[in-house]
């Protein structure tokens, strides 16, 4: 009831066009914007606060707490307006995409003497912000999900044992919030619907308070928001905007804002083509953050529907894999040919603290017609063999590497041994599978395993080879 009597004494709104126009104006200018020190989504907590150090009045910084292991957890404070809106950031230590498009946020509203004057002056007089940028600091470290007591945070909504969570209870109820943003990151292998062809690239949720799903003025405000960010962003990723499930979770952060009162919209960063790194997922994030704050302040939402909510497909995972072979007649050791789909997913493992390098496995075989693939080997008359063993042992991983790789592959050698083979993510960088001297690797096609897959035309001629699970032509 607070929130709409301050709109109805602003007396002020905006209508769609100009918050959709908005949306693209934010979208196109972020380069501008962007913080520069955080260039992956490996930063860490020393990276954070360097950045905080940065901000300079109005911005008011402050040390909210401690996480277990005695890291900082800071809130950000800026504008002075009735309307009190909450966001919190990386409560999951592997999901970042939303701290650095925050950092890009403060960025943005440090700035002027730009186009944006206005569209700031409005935001910082009408709405109080306050961020939580990384709320598990612990987990960042770590890039792990859960903080260091091993504790989900989203999941500790009720009991509060950790103080992550009893901090964000506390800044939300000091801040009496109107409005919260849940900012999170989801697998890159959802998809927008079922049967889709698109990638999940941002799934949003306004979520249910009670088992009933009940919509009552505070979830619905949420629920008209996301329709009209859904209406710009489709500019940009058209088909790729999704609802994430609605299923109540009674210890769930998002659910009890929601029951408290928060009008609270979960953002879900997905995948998209080409952007491993989620840093184009980034820039949508900024966009549209920023683009909503804006609807809030000026009530622009009020010209959407549930309905224009509703016919938001609900992500689905499990439709999307990084690499899908379709149709490939798979030559079983036992001599016989099985015509199948196999996909691929390329899990992250993590080096040298802000690096990583892939490892490859089958998710699934079989009829996957229903699946897509970031890269995709259309039905092509295709026959899959597991790639041969070089005889040959070298020296060490700079030999293995110097090998012709591609007349390797046409002859049907896959793997090669070294007595040196260096460590993994060197080993990985060529087109050859290498190994130690022992040669042990997966020579079957199941799910969970890796094989290296030599893949020839109707001709009988290799043309492509799965290396570590990667696509590879050979020329």
């Amino acid at each position: 009831m607070r929130t709409i009597i301050c709109f109805l004494l602003l007396g002020i709104g905006f209508s769609v066009a100009a918050q959709t126009n908005w949306l693209s104006k934010l979208h196109e200018a972020y380069p501008d914007y962007q913080e520069k020190a955080l260039e992956d989504r490996r930063f860490k907590h020393r990276n954070l606060v360097d950045a905080l150090e940065k901000l300079q009045p109005p911005f008011q910084v402050k040390q909210e707490g401690s996480s277990v292991e005695e890291r900082s957890i800071h809130s950000v404070r800026i504008g002075n307006g009735p309307v009190k809106v909450l966001l919190w950031s990386q409560m999951h230590g592997d999901e970042p995409t939303a701290t650095a498009a925050l950092m890009d946020i403060f960025c943005f509203l440090q700035s002027n003497d730009d186009e944006f004057a206005t569209f700031r002056k409005n935001l910082l007089e009408r709405l109080t912000l306050v961020f939580i940028p990384m709320l598990n600091p612990d987990g960042a470290e770590k890039f792990e999900r859960r903080n260091a007591l091993g504790i989900d945070l989203n999941r500790d909504a009720l009991r509060l044992t950790s103080p992550e969570a009893q901090l964000l209870k506390r800044v939300r109820d000091e801040l009496d919030a109107d409005w919260g943003f849940n900012l999170h990151d989801q697998s890159r292998y959802y998809g927008a619907g079922f049967h889709t062809d698109d990638m999940a690239t941002l799934s949003f949720l306004a979520p249910a308070y009670d088992y009933s799903k009940t919509i009552n003025p505070s979830r619905e405000r949420a629920m008209l928001v996301i329709a009209q960010l859904n209406d710009g962003l489709q500019q940009y990723i058209p088909g790729k905007v999704a609802r994430y499930s609605d299923a109540f979770e009674p210890r769930a952060f998002g659910d009890n804002m929601q029951k408290w009162g928060t009008s609270t919209i979960l953002i879900e960063s997905g995948g998209f083509p080409d952007d491993r790194e989620k840093q184009y997922i980034r820039r949508l994030n900024f966009a549209s953050i920023l683009a909503a704050c804006h609807s809030i302040a000026n009530q622009s939402y009020r010209s959407f529907t549930r309905a224009d909510y509703n016919k938001i497909p609900f992500n689905n995972f499990g439709v999307y894999n990084d690499l899908l072979l379709r149709e490939v007649k798979y030559l079983h050791p036992n001599g016989n040919s099985y015509l199948m789909d196999i996909a691929f997913d390329l899990g992250e493992r993590e080096y040298g603290g802000n690096a990583f390098y892939f490892h490859g496995s089958i998710d699934d075989i079989g009829d996957l017609t229903y699946q897509q693939g970031y890269t995709t080997l259309a039905p092509g008359n295709y026959t899959a063999e597991i790639g041969k063993l070089f005889p040959e042992i070298m020296e060490d991983l700079a030999e293995a590497q110097a090998l012709d790789a591609m007349s390797l592959l046409k002859a049907g050698y896959a793997v090669v041994r070294a007595k040196k083979p260096g460590p993994p993510w060197e080993r990985h960088q060529s087109p050859l599978w290498i190994l130690g001297a022992e040669g042990i690797y997966d020579r079957e096609v199941a799910t969970g395993l890796n094989p290296p897959l030599i893949i020839r035309n109707s001709a009988g001629e290799v043309v492509y080879a799965v290396i570590n699970g990667q696509l590879v032509e050979v020329k």
